[in-house]
This record gives structure tokens, C-alpha cells and sequence, in this order.
């Protein structure tokens, strides 16, 4: 046997906005490179992808997840707000939760798989 079964974890907002795995690696790979370029090219995402992810991010809570600052002197970037980086700890602590107490049932589904 070959792998093993897992769980992701999608969180569904009001008014069919979503959160989930795609969504928290983007926030995880600005966090990491400091620009969105960078962390699209690390999760082989097109850069079109990761700003519709990030436009989409940024209007679905209260105040934007991710911040950018354009060239000059620093040369720009984008950081993960206060809120970005506390939505990102809750959802990270939310997968745990769901693995740890779902890792009996994953245990019984992984023998039954061919």
C-alpha cells in the first residue's frame, strides 16, 4: 500500500465564500518569501491565481489578510496583516484538532483502501 489517507479541511463562509488548504499555503508562502510572485511561483501557482486568491482573501474578513507595498526604496513586498497571520493560526490549529481526533477513523479507512 502506497500513501495513506488524509484529511483537508475547507472552512465554509457565509454568502459561499470558502477557506481552505489552497488558501492558508498561499498566506503560508507570503508569510515565508515576502512577496506574492515568489510564494505563487513556490506553490507553482500563476500569479493571476494568487491575486484573485488574495482579492478574494482580503474581502472576505473584516480587513485584508494580506498587505502589499509597491517598489521604491524597500523594493515592495506583501506581509501578512495582524489579522492574515491570526486567521492562519486558527485554521492551522482547526486541521490539528480535526486530524488528531479523526486519526482513528483515517486508521480504520486506510485498511479497508485497495
Amino acid at each position: 500500500m502506497t500513501g495513506r489517507a488524509t484529511l483537508s479541511v475547507r472552512l465554509d463562509l457565509p454568502g459561499g465564500k470558502r477557506f481552505g488548504p489552497g488558501k492558508a499555503a498561499l498566506l503560508q508562502a507570503i508569510s515565508r518569501h515576502g512577496s506574492i510572485r515568489a510564494a505563487a511561483e513556490s506553490l507553482s501557482m500563476s500569479y493571476p491565481k494568487a491575486l484573485k486568491l488574495i482579492e478574494q482573501m482580503n474581502a472576505d474578513f473584516q480587513v485584508p489578510l494580506i498587505e502589499s507595498h509597491h517598489g521604491g526604496k524597500t523594493h515592495g513586498g506583501s506581509e501578512l496583516t495582524d489579522l492574515g497571520h491570526e486567521i492562519l493560526r486558527q485554521y492551522d490549529d482547526i486541521c490539528r484538532a480535526c486530524e488528531t481526533s479523526a486519526q482513528p477513523m483515517l486508521k480504520a479507512i486506510q485498511t479497508k483502501l485497495a
